[in-house]
């Protein structure tokens, strides 16, 4: 249950049980009769119990329901919203409904139900500022207050209900930025926290070419200088820069000089009213301070504003309708009462309301200011926290480097161990292989001395051999000119005996018939000229010539072995000369004819 609700509740109970009631209800029961008098007060409570209806209070930020009496003023309805919202600067709000398209106020003074307000259900009112301040930081006392006015002028801004410059909103939207999230963290407030807000107005969205991500950035970059600010104080420095704009506080309304058409706007603030042409809001054409008015006055459709100079013109106009006459009649009232109030001396209700402000000011500066230094001492002992656990890490890392420097110096020192071991056994081994090298050395000089006659002796040899080898050659040339001169003396020795025969088988056939032998030489068939097949003979005179001069011819019938054919040949062979055998058989008897 709301606290509006538990409200209209206590004030229903005071209602029913008056405390004269519940004395009376004692003092019967006390009388012996409760029977009768619990029948009679449930019959009493049926009979007084009041009818109520429901309302819904929207504010800028919440929504509250109260259960009103059908008999209550717009007054009773307004305070009960207000204390349920702890807010004692009442002057400035009411309480705004829409009938027919057109937007109204409660009136304080009438019935609820006798208003004419929309028939539903729970019946719908917007808690918003009706008047609003001359100066902001003076005259908004209450934190409640200020904090309304804030969200409400915030979203009149985003709404584009007041003109606000591009460089101005992307200063508001930082001072919003600062009341809703604080101080600026970059640790906290990454890029994209601001994506889901609405901060500036979709005109200026449109007027530069602009992405998310760069608006974010040019709001976080002002948002960034308001470190330190508090809430309330941001609050209050948007809303000094927003009373500086030229719609900020202005109620507007069409106007006409004539009954004909509309051609002006009207426009209604805490300063006074002001005359605007019908498409410029922002410099009025003509004003009237509330000082400079003597009387304003309305009758149906036509308003009349009359100057306190006498002697100034009286301005008349006409609005479309006698409601909106009737609603420009009370604001300006409303809005010169305030006025009125703030050239007086404060009440007390204002005195004590200020005096408060001022204590509360006083102690939230003083309590801001414990809580910076609180938060000073805290960031410095973060600060060195966080020096202290990067210095432990950077110890424990140092200690762990150590440690493992310690492990691989004990690894390094097992591994020089093992390799001085290693090292002296290859010591050992190289000593060993050096005294076999040097046996070896030794060996070697002495094989090379070897080598060496070996070598001197080979080189003789090879010398000796080349001198063999040259004296070979031209042995060899030698007995090929022996050769080719046998050749040629075997032709001679051949054609002689060609020569020799022919002249014998003349002779021969002549004288006698000739012998076997002779038949057996003129078929040829005894005669074999083969070098393959050597034949023993005796070393043939050279001196001699066959056939000889004289005619005479030399037969020497020898009988030869083997061994000595098989030596003759081998010697005809060995000194490379060809020699031409004629193995003449007959008889069993080899015959040769040098």
């Amino acid at each position: 249950m709301s606290a509006g609700k538990i409200r209209s509740f206590w004030i229903k109970r005071d209602f029913f049980f008056p405390l004269s009631y519940h004395h009376s209800k004692k003092a019967s029961v006390r009388c012996g009769c409760p029977h009768q008098l619990k029948n009679m007060s449930i019959r009493g409570l049926k009979k007084k119990q009041p009818k109520t209806f429901k309302v819904r209070i929207i504010t800028v930020d919440a929504e509250m329901e109260f259960s009103c009496e059908m008999k209550w003023k717009g007054k009773d309805l307004f305070d009960l919203v207000c204390r349920a919202l702890g807010l004692r600067e009442t002057w400035f709000f009411g309480l705004q409904y829409t009938i027919k398209g057109m937007c109204t106020w409660l009136k304080m003074d009438k019935k609820v139900l006798d208003q004419e307000i929309p028939k539903e259900d729970p019946i719908s009112f917007h808690f918003l500022a009706k008047f609003y301040p001359e100066k902001v930081e003076e005259e908004l006392l209450q934190e409640i207050t200020q904090h309304l006015f804030f969200l409400q002028v915030k979203k009149q801004i985003l709404d584009e209900e007041i003109y606000c410059s591009p460089e101005a909103t992307v200063l508001l939207a930082s001072y919003a930025v600062q009341a809703k999230y604080g101080d600026y963290d970059p640790n906290f407030h990454e890029p994209g926290f601001l994506a889901h807000d609405e901060l500036l107005p979709k005109r200026v969205l449109r007027q530069y070419q602009l992405t998310a991500e760069m608006w974010e950035e040019k709001i976080t970059a002002w948002y960034a200088e308001h470190r330190g600010i508090a809430r309330d104080e941001a609050e209050m420095n948007y809303l000094k820069i927003a009373q500086d704009l030229e719609m900020y506080g202005v109620n507007y309304f069409p106007i006409a000089q004539n009954k004909n058409h509309t051609d002006l706007l009207l426009g209604v603030d805490a300063k006074g009213i002001h005359i605007y042409s019908i498409n410029n809001r922002f410099s009025p054409n003509k004003s009237f301070e509330w000082s400079s008015i003597r009387n304003i006055s309305c009758s149906e459709k036509e308003l009349t504003i009359k100057p306190l100079d006498k002697k100034a013109e009286v301005f008349k106009f006409f609005s479309s309708q006698l409601k909106v006459n009737k609603l420009i009649f009370q604001l300006c009232i409303g809005n010169h009462d305030l006025f009125m109030r703030r050239r007086k001396v404060d009440s007390i209700e204002i005195q004590q309301m200020k005096a408060q402000a001022r204590e509360e000011k006083a102690r939230k500066k003083m309590e801001n200011q414990r809580l910076a230094r609180e938060k000073q001492l805290r960031e410095e002992a973060e600060r060195a926290k966080e020096e202290l656990e990067r210095r432990l890490f950077q110890l424990e890392d140092e200690a762990r480097q150590a440690n493992e420097a310690l492990l691989r110096s004990q690894e390094a020192a097992e591994l020089l161990a093992e390799k001085a071991q290693i090292a002296e056994e290859e010591a050992k081994l190289l000593a060993q292989n050096a005294a076999e090298a040097e046996q070896e050395r030794q060996r070697l000089e002495i094989t090379a001395l070897k080598s060496k006659e070996e070598k001197r002796l080979m080189e003789q040899k090879m010398r000796e051999a080349e001198l063999i080898a040259v004296k070979l050659v031209k042995e060899s040339d030698r007995r090929a000119k022996e050769a080719e001169h046998l050749k040629q003396d075997l032709h001679e020795a051949r054609e002689a005996e060609r020569k020799a025969k022919q002249k014998l088988s003349d002779i021969t056939r002549l004288n006698y018939p000739a012998p076997s032998w002779m038949k057996t030489l003129e078929t040829g068939d005894a005669v074999d000229v083969n070098l393959q097949r050597p034949f023993p003979a005796y070393l043939l005179n050279t001196a001699s010539s066959w056939p000889c001069t004289n005619k005479i011819q030399h037969m020497v019938p020898v009988e030869k072995s083997s061994s000595q054919a098989n030596s003759l040949a081998a010697n005809s062979v060995g000194t490379g000369t060809r020699k031409q055998i004629i193995k003449v058989q007959q008889h069993d008897s080899d015959v040769i004819y040098i």
